[in-house]
């Protein structure tokens, strides 16, 4: 296993699956009994995503010229969509007069409703009027079935590569990063997980990690002695 991890470089998970498929081999294969329990397992990597800030989101969006495209970043970040939901959305999901776009059946076949901003609106009405959107949002190359997954994928890459961001960031991660600025602007956890759509506060938890906002409100303990610098010889 350190062979693995070490040398060859694999993630935790792919040894843990290689251990999993040894185990089944000699015990239900093979039928021997009481080796794999001694193989341990290792320890699950605890990473924190990267997080981009407002302006580095702001800079990926101004990146994209195409209506269609930047619309789409756009609400996938200002609604804090799933790359599934917002292929998927249709003209009636969007509620131009409560500001509420309607998610209808995601994960977990649930409906919810999240934020529609005012900056979102109008990126919209200028690409449907533009665009003579009828049915679907984002219609794919056949306008009767909607924009694909992967498409949407490309877009966010082409548009992260061209910002020149060198994190490692996702169009998965726009929804993140809008659960994230949220919370730093002082929203509550409560209504960032209905947002967001997750059963469990647990799953807000692991996508509202300890911001930067919060880490930069803590004073290094050097601070608090620096008054007593100059009299202790630092200077």
């Amino acid at each position: 296993m350190h062979y693995l991890l070490r040398e060859k470089g694999k993630s935790h998970a792919y040894v843990n699956q290689t251990l999993s498929a040894l185990k089944f081999l000699l015990t239900k294969v093979l039928c021997i009994k009481g080796v794999c329990e001694q193989l341990p397992r290792p320890k699950k990597e605890h990473k924190l995503p990267d997080v981009l800030s407002q302006q580095e989101v702001l800079h990926i969006l101004n990146t994209v010229k195409n209506i269609k495209h930047r619309t789409i970043l756009i609400l996938t970040y200002s609604a804090g969509l799933r790359v599934s939901e917002v292929v998927k959305l249709k003209i009636g999901d969007i509620d131009y007069h409560r500001m509420l776009v309607h998610v209808r059946q995601s994960k977990g076949k649930k409906d919810r409703y999240t934020v529609l901003s005012e900056r979102a609106i109008r990126a919209l009405q200028k690409y449907i009027s533009s665009y003579h959107i009828v049915d679907w949002v984002f219609p794919g190359e056949n306008p009767i079935n909607h924009i694909t997954e992967r498409t949407v994928q490309r877009i966010f890459e082409n548009a992260r590569d061209k910002a020149e961001i060198r994190k490692e960031v996702s169009i998965h991660s726009l929804r993140h990063f809008f659960a994230t600025h949220l919370l730093e602007g002082g929203t509550d956890l409560r209504y960032i997980q209905e947002l967001l759509g997750h059963m469990s506060s647990k799953t807000t938890e692991l996508y509202t990690h300890v911001t930067e906002k919060d880490i930069r409100r803590i004073k290094s303990p050097f601070d608090w002695i620096s008054s007593n610098w100059g009299s202790a010889g630092g200077e």
